[in-house]
């Protein structure tokens, strides 16, 4: 399983997601992003439905 995913949405780099001890560790690569910056996630799909969540709205979800 690799170390680190790339996390678009829409064609947009959202970020990047990094393998750590206590999951996936989410950077953003855009203001947009930025409410994910930090946030610890089980695997890369779980930050990829939080950006998706983020992106059509859904603020209260996303984190």
């Amino acid at each position: 399983m690799p170390d680190s995913y790339i996390i678009e949405v829409d064609s947009q780099t959202a970020g990047i997601v990094v393998r750590s001890s206590g999951g996936y560790c989410f950077f953003a690569s855009s203001h947009r992003f930025n409410r994910l910056e930090g946030q610890l996630f089980r695997n890369a799909r779980e930050a990829e439905r939080a950006a998706r969540r983020l992106v059509n709205g859904d603020v209260k979800e996303a984190a």
